[in-house]
């Protein structure tokens, strides 16, 4: 199957390219009724830790843009997506995040503050302060997430250093789940 200007799916237009050239031009097409792009298969956020009952973050996916085909690049380009009641780890690195929101609202707690971000908003975590995303509406939460590809693992967030960050996603106060932490339905016949 080729497309209006000869090339396959992905594949620029003019067929195929000599290897010793360098790396393939990747068109990912982007699918808004599910929010994914072609060829990227989502992933899980972290991989599980042996040993570790709960997790630090529930229902989060990453699908990696750039970095997992061996791109010549320095970076990564990551989409995490978290769904409704989800959120990421609490952590820190000595890597920069930069973060743009693309769907739904949702808290980006970084260091001390804790902000109310939409699409199109832009978050950036400096190196070595703390933060995480959770996602406290009734539809998923996605952001665009570039780091660097030669970077340090997360760092777990010592007792007292994002004290504000820490107790910011109280189930009890929100409005998603009762007072004993369990989520609430939404509509009729949701699990």
């Amino acid at each position: 199957m080729t497309d209006e200007k000869g090339g396959g799916p992905g594949q620029p237009a003019g067929g195929p390219r000599d290897r010793a050239a360098g790396p393939r031009p990747i068109l990912s097409r982007f699918n808004p009724r599910d929010f994914t792009w072609e060829g990227v298969p989502p992933g899980a956020y972290r991989p599980p830790d042996a040993g570790v009952k709960t997790p630090a973050w529930q229902g989060v996916t990453r699908h990696t843009l750039v970095g997992r085909r061996g791109e010549p690049t320095a970076f990564h380009l990551r989409y995490f997506q978290i769904q409704p009641g989800g959120y990421s780890n609490l952590e820190k690195h000595r890597h920069a995040h930069a973060v743009v929101i693309l769907r739904g609202c949702g808290r980006a707690l970084v260091g001390e503050e804790i902000y109310q971000v939409a699409p199109y908003d832009f978050v950036f975590v400096p190196p070595l302060v703390p933060h995480q995303f959770i996602n406290d509406g009734e539809e998923p939460f996605g952001f665009l997430c570039p780091v660097d590809a030669e970077r340090d693992p997360p760092q777990p967030v010592a007792p007292g250093e994002a004290t504000r960050a820490g107790r910011a996603f109280d189930k009890r106060k929100s409005p998603l789940y009762n007072r004993t932490g369990k989520r609430r339905r939404t509509t009729e016949g949701e699990p």
